[in-house]
């Protein structure tokens, strides 16, 4: 166990992005309530992610990790998770085969409620009103009754967290995640892509690989791996309060799990390492994702890196950088150099979302073209230092928004208005999120071809 730790050893330290609750008798019957209720996921399982991860952290694997940029109870529904479940088995057989490895699957799903915020209160007009903060804590609708925090709400997301969760196994275990239904949908794609002949080449291979191994008898009939998956969840601890009540002792080794997602992570703005957010992270065995922005340090790194995980155990850190397309470069390689000098074991992914927000007809988008330089970035960077790009971590749905820009359907400015859904951050769409995981498998795939031409040269 982690020293001088307790689940609760976060309330004696300072705190960034907490909500204000009105009635505090309220919030601790509801987190008291929560205490009681089964976990949503377990130890494990969680074990078994850390063990993926840290086959990653040593080059023999890579992370896809993505999903909602918060999730909603309006939108809650089996078509939108199907949906998201479909696209995301997609991304990731088309990376399984650009990368040649295994692909860890991780959603940012069945718990990614809360959000941090810029300020804490949101101006309209000459009205004020607290920022909403997630749906686990208040309203999206500008009204004074919503933007109240309400500890209830810390139910429905845990009960909303439950059902998604159970159709997520269901999915991955029952069949619809076959090899072959992919393909197809993969196939459809491509036909339909203003890019397709781009991508046809990549689609036919994996196509021919798929016959090949039927012709040797290897189907899923006889191989379940075929038409099963590892599919795991993720989302940030903000809420420590409900992260409490879902911390629980693992019977078999007497350790800490946070029971609300297989992998949770520390944001940028509630980093700081003398803060709460790092204090109740420390001591739970869940693998962790940090955040890294820009004003995070070499020094600030590597403290924070011996706090979380002073073992330096393979699979335990994800470091999530999300700096922006045009400061990757001035960021990324000193980090990477001061890891590398001490010896830390770590999975580097790129957040290539939050770092390339800008405001567009009124409305918040990412333009895709950074979205992918800042990815492009990220590889080259991590070839010219001799490190693993370890995976990527992306805001995306399902369904066919218009929330950012560009891509191979060439979304404008004028377009953002037909179907902006989202409930905070733009999301790419299931086009546009399969078009990055296309361009990305050419990148690894060159990446390959270069390697071996230094060996073989």
């Amino acid at each position: 166990m982690a020293q001088n730790w307790t689940p609760t050893s976060w309330r004696q330290k300072p705190i960034q992005q907490v909500p204000d609750y009105p009635d505090l008798a309220a919030l601790a019957a509801t987190e008291e309530r929560l205490a009681k209720f089964p976990p949503l996921v377990f130890a494990g399982e969680a074990r078994r992610l850390k063990s993926a991860l840290a086959n990653v952290s040593e080059g023999k694997g890579f992370l896809l990790q993505g999903g909602d940029c918060a999730e909603s109870f309006a939108e809650h529904g089996a078509d939108t998770i199907r949906d998201f479940f479909r696209a995301f088995l997609q991304m990731a057989v088309v990376l399984t085969f650009g990368a040649q490895q295994p692909v860890v699957k991780v959603g940012r799903i069945a718990g990614q409620f809360a959000k941090p915020r810029s300020s804490g209160i949101e101006k309209q007009g000459d009205v004020s009103l607290p920022s909403y903060r997630g749906d686990i804590i208040n309203g999206i609708e500008f009204t004074e009754e919503e933007r109240v925090p309400n500890p209830e709400r810390q139910l429905m997301a845990y009960r909303q967290s439950a059902a998604t969760l159970n159709l997520l196994r269901a999915f991955a275990m029952g069949g619809y995640a076959n090899l072959e239904n992919v393909n197809q949908w993969m196939l459809g794609f491509v036909k339909d892509s203003p890019q397709a002949e781009r991508y046809r080449k990549l689609a036919d291979r994996i196509s021919e690989t798929m016959d090949f191994m039927k012709a040797i008898g290897i189907t899923s009939e006889n191989h379940p791996n075929l038409r099963e998956t590892d599919f795991f969840t993720s989302h940030e601890a903000l809420l420590l309060g409900y992260e409490q009540a879902l911390t629980r002792v693992d019977s078999t080794s007497g350790d800490w799990y946070a029971t609300s997602g297989h992998m949770i992570w520390i944001g940028d703005r509630t980093r700081q390492a003398d803060h709460a957010h790092v204090e109740y992270c420390r001591g739970i065995k869940n693998p962790l994702g940090l955040k890294c922005g820009p004003t995070l340090t070499s020094d600030g790194l590597l403290e924070l890196i011996d706090l979380l995980n002073p073992a330096n155990e393979a699979g335990r850190l994800t470091l999530i950088c999300r700096f922006g397309h045009d400061k990757v470069a001035d960021n990324l390689p000193r980090l990477i150099r001061a890891v590398e000098r001490e010896g830390k074991k770590v999975v580097w992914s790129c957040d290539p979302m939050h770092g390339n927000t800008i405001t567009l007809n009124n409305y918040k988008t990412r333009p895709f073209e950074r979205i992918l330089s800042e990815v492009e970035s990220f590889f080259q960077i991590h070839r010219a230092e001799g490190t693993h790009p370890g995976g990527i971590h992306i805001e995306m749905t399902g369904n066919d928004v218009t929330e950012c820009t560009g891509g191979a359907r060439a979304l404008s400015g004028d377009d953002l208005a037909d179907r902006y859904h989202t409930h905070c951050d733009p999301r790419l769409n299931a086009d546009q999120a399969l078009e990055l995981a296309f361009l990305l498998a050419e990148r690894m795939k060159g990446g390959r071809d270069e390697k071996r031409m230094v060996v073989n040269g």
